[in-house]
């Protein structure tokens, strides 16, 4: 837990990439070299078909609000309001995240608004993909 009382991630084997990817400003994401599907979370075989030939592939870092709901509640290590969103990145695999860089309205918030990594670093292990508006 942070000095601020925000939970913070573990990582585990199987996530371990997408952390030092997001270290040093990549987010990854994982590839199966048998169907071509994209997928997040991380894991160790396709959750398409199944094969564990799968790949660690740099992510574009863009994609669009695909959902999002606005929290006005006191929750630790975060201001509100603040946007909890689902992201679907333009390789295909959708994540939650956070909405950071504009206002935490409805009006600024669109629905398949084009967005951008950005990374938000919380300790010396674990930095945290968030995504901004697309510049």
């Amino acid at each position: 837990m942070s000095s601020d009382g925000r939970v913070i991630p573990t990582p585990t084997p199987e996530t371990q990439h997408y952390w030092d990817g997001a270290k040093i400003g990549e987010l990854r994401l994982q590839s199966c070299n048998s169907c071509g599907k994209v997928y997040f979370p991380p894991r160790p075989f396709c959750p398409e078909c199944g094969s564990r030939d799968v790949v660690v592939m740099k992510a574009s870092g863009r994609g669009r609000l695909f959902s999002y709901v606005i929290n006005h509640l006191p929750t630790p290590g975060f201001e509100p309001p603040f946007a909890i969103a689902v992201v679907e990145l333009d390789e295909g695999p959708r994540l939650m995240s956070n909405i950071v860089g504009c206002p935490q309205t409805p009006e600024a918030l669109k629905i398949d608004m084009p967005l951008e990594v950005t990374f938000e670093t919380l300790n010396d292990e674990i930095t945290l993909p968030q995504f901004k508006p697309a510049s």
